[in-house]
C-alpha cells in the first residue's frame, strides 16, 4: 500500500519516526568513525604530553640512570602513572633501555624508523601481535651521543573509550527513538484531527449542508485553510440565494410573453381583438415574441460566453471610436428626441469586434431605457497605459444597494427589473481583462470602462 493512501496521522507518524531512526542509523556509523579519529589524535597529544612531563621531569641522563637502578616493576610503574604511558630508551643505535617486554619484531622496526627519521619528534602506528600501538620518537642528547625516547599506548585504550562512549550514545538514541514516538503521534494527531474536521465540513457543504459556519482557533496554515472554507461557505450561500432569485427571474420573464402570446392567440382565434383590432393585437403578439426572443438569445449568449472562457478568442485590431459610432447610428432612431453627445479620440484596440460590438450595443440599449434627455459617450486616453471609455445618461440614479453588484448574473436588475444585458458585457470585457464599474453622478449615472493599451491580449 502507497504511503499517500494511509490517514495523515500514520503519515506523520512514520516520517517522524523515520527520520529519527536514519539519524540514529546515521549517528551510529559517523560517531565511531569520527571518534577514532579524535582519540587517535588524543593518544598522540597524551604521548607527547608524556614526553613533556619526563623530559621536565629529568633530563636523559638521568632517565638512563632511573630505568637501569629502579629495575622493571618499579620504574613501569611509575612510568605508567604519566596517563597511562610507556617509554623505553634507544642508544648507540641498538642499545636499548624499556621497562615492559615487547617483542623483538617491533624493536627493530623501531630501531630502523630511528635510523631514518629526520624530525627531533615524529609519531607512528604499527602492530605488537594483533594488538595495534601508537607511538612517538623524540630524539635527545646523552653524553655526546644521540639518545632516542621512545613513548607508546596500546589501541586498547583508544577502543575503550570509543566503546564506553558508543554505548552511552546508542542507550541514549534507542532512548529517543523509543521515546520519539510518543510526541509524534500527538503532533500526529493535532496536525491531523482539525484536516479531518475539515474535511467533514467540505463533505457537507458538497451536500448542500452550508448552515454550519466552519471555526478553527489556529493561526497557522490549517486556520488559514478554515477561513477559507469558512468563506466558501458564505459565497456557496449567496450564490444558491442569488440563483434561486435569477431562475424566479427567469422563470417570471419567460413565462410573462408567453403568457401574452397565448391569451392574444386564443382571443383573435374566438374573434376577439384585445387592443381593438386585429393589426394592433398581431402587434402586441410580435412585441411579446421579440422580447421572449431577446431573452432566450441572452441566455445562449451567456452560454457561449461560458464556453469561451476556456478556449482562445478570435483577435483583430479594429477603429473603436468608429465601431462606437456605428453602433450609435443604428440605434439612436430608438429615441431620436435625446441629446446624443460623442467625444471620441480616435483609438484602435486588438480583441474580438464582435463581442466589443455587443457590449456597446447593451451599454447604449442600457441608456436609452433610462435616460431623460441626454446620452454622453466620451473615448479618450487616461494615460499612456491606459484608455477609458465612458458612457452617461442623465437619467435616475441607481440604488446604492444594488450598485456594487449591477453585474452579477444572480441580482435583480436595474429598478427591479430583470436582465442580462450588463452581466453579458461584464464577462466579454472579463475576457478581454478589461475593468467595469458603475457610478451614480450629481446628475443621472455612468458606466466607466477602462481599456489597458496593451488589450487584445484576449485571455
Amino acid at each position: 500500500m502507497k504511503m499517500k493512501n494511509l490517514p495523515l496521522s500514520i503519515q506523520i507518524w512514520i516520517v517522524f519516526a523515520t527520520i529519527t531512526l536514519c539519524i540514529s542509523i546515521l549517528l551510529s556509523i559517523l560517531l565511531p568513525l569520527t571518534l577514532r579519529d579524535f582519540f587517535t589524535k588524543e593518544i598522540y597529544a597524551t604521548i607527547e604530553n608524556a614526553q613533556g612531563l619526563m623530559f621536565n621531569r629529568f633530563d636523559i641522563e638521568s632517565i638512563i640512570d632511573f630505568l637501569e637502578s629502579n629495575g622493571l616493576e618499579n620504574s613501569r610503574q611509575t612510568l605508567e602513572n604519566i596517563r597511562t604511558v610507556n617509554h623505553f630508551i634507544v642508544y648507540n643505535e641498538n642499545e636499548m633501555i624499556t621497562s615492559s617486554p615487547l617483542s623483538m619484531d617491533f624493536l627493530n622496526k623501531v630501531k630502523g624508523e630511528i635510523k631514518v627519521q629526520k624530525n627531533v619528534s615524529q609519531r607512528y602506528s604499527g602492530k605488537v601481535g594483533n594488538e595495534k600501538i601508537f607511538y612517538v620518537i623524540t630524539k635527545g642528547k646523552s653524553l655526546g651521543q644521540d639518545v632516542f625516547l621512545v613513548s607508546y599506548m596500546w589501541d586498547s585504550y583508544r577502543q575503550d573509550l570509543v566503546q564506553t562512549l558508543f554505548k552511552k550514545l546508542a542507550l541514549t538514541m534507542s532512548l529517543v527513538f523509543v521515546l520519539s514516538w510518543i510526541p509524534a503521534i500527538g503532533l500526529s494527531k493535532y496536525l491531523s484531527n482539525p484536516l479531518v474536521s475539515l474535511e467533514k465540513r467540505v463533505e457537507k457543504l458538497a451536500n448542500h449542508e452550508w448552515n454550519e459556519a466552519v471555526k478553527l482557533d489556529r493561526g497557522d496554515e490549517i486556520g488559514h485553510l478554515g477561513e477559507s472554507i469558512e468563506k466558501l461557505r458564505k459565497q456557496l450561500i449567496y450564490q444558491d440565494e442569488m440563483q434561486q432569485s435569477f431562475l424566479q427571474h427567469v422563470s417570471h420573464e419567460l413565462k410573462t410573453p408567453v403568457m401574452v402570446i397565448r391569451s392574444y392567440s386564443q382571443a383573435i382565434r374566438d374573434g376577439i381583438y384585445p387592443k381593438g383590432d386585429l393589426d394592433c393585437s398581431v402587434e402586441i403578439i410580435d412585441e411579446e415574441a421579440e422580447r421572449l426572443e431577446k431573452h432566450i438569445k441572452n441566455l445562449l449568449y451567456l452560454t457561449k460566453l461560458d464556453y469561451l472562457a476556456n478556449h482562445e478568442l478570435s483577435s483583430e485590431t479594429f477603429a473603436l471610436d468608429n465601431l462606437i459610432k456605428d453602433v450609435v447610428d443604428r440605434l439612436y432612431l430608438n429615441r431620436p428626441e435625446l441629446d446624443w453627445d460623442l467625444d471620441l479620440s480616435q483609438i484602435s484596440i486588438k480583441g474580438d469586434t464582435e463581442q466589443w460590438r455587443v457590449v456597446i450595443e447593451n451599454l447604449l440599449d442600457n441608456q436609452i431605457r433610462y435616460a431623460n434627455s441626454q446620452i454622453l459617450i466620451s473615448l479618450k486616453e487616461k494615460s499612456k497605459e491606459e484608455t477609458l471609455l465612458k458612457f452617461w445618461n442623465d437619467g435616475p440614479n441607481i440604488e446604492k444597494e444594488i450598485i456594487g453588484s449591477l453585474f452579477s448574473e444572480f441580482n435583480k436588475g436595474y429598478k427591479g427589473e430583470f436582465g442580462l444585458g450588463l452581466v453579458i458585457v461584464k464577462r466579454i470585457l472579463n475576457l478581454h481583462n478589461t475593468h467595469i464599474w458603475a457610478q451614480n453622478e450629481k446628475i443621472g449615472v455612468s458606466f466607466y470602462i477602462e481599456i489597458p493599451k496593451k488589450t487584445g491580449e484576449v485571455s
